[in-house]
């Protein structure tokens, strides 16, 4: 049984940020959301310099706007906000085939509208041994959290 999990990028503003999750989602089989407007156009020159040179190996969907992706055939089942803004850890979450793990962008994260919409009980955070400082690395974030989902569900197999 082939098994399948999402990651969902929130209007992401730095192609190397969305390049190096692509990687990772290339090697880890997980299909990449990429939700509109973007930060920068998908070309081969910002791919390239994102180290990304093997998009075409990346199982990618993208769409206009939220309700676009909400409306899509290939949309998780479930989905987990990764924000800084939720009391629940991601160490607590039990991760199932087909869910989907939702990232904001760089410079503002998701808004308040997409955290209302989610639901509390679906929000999640990465903790910090050092609460001085905002948050991780988006693409830092987006790896961690896709290997702890995969490490329950299991990594899809070739």
């Amino acid at each position: 049984m082939s098994r399948m999990l999402h990651l969902v990028l929130f209007q992401p503003q730095i192609a190397p940020n969305t390049g190096n999750i692509g990687r990772m989602c290339a090697v880890t089989r997980t299909r990449l959301h990429l939700i509109h407007p973007l930060g920068f156009e998908i070309t081969d020159k910002n791919l390239k310099r994102a180290g990304m040179d093997y998009w075409q190996s990346l199982d990618v969907h993208q769409h206009v706007d939220w309700l676009d992706f909400k409306s899509s055939p290939v949309t998780p089942r479930r989905i987990w906000l990764f924000t800084t803004h939720a009391e629940r850890t991601f160490w607590d979450v039990a991760f199932a085939d087909g869910d989907g793990l939702v990232f904001g962008n760089e410079g503002t994260g998701a808004p308040a509208w997409l955290h209302d919409e989610i639901g509390a009980e679906r929000r999640v955070t990465i903790p910090h041994a050092n609460n001085d400082l905002r948050s991780l690395n988006l693409s830092t974030a987006a790896g961690v959290g896709c290997y702890e989902a995969l490490r329950q569900i299991g990594l899809p197999q070739s």
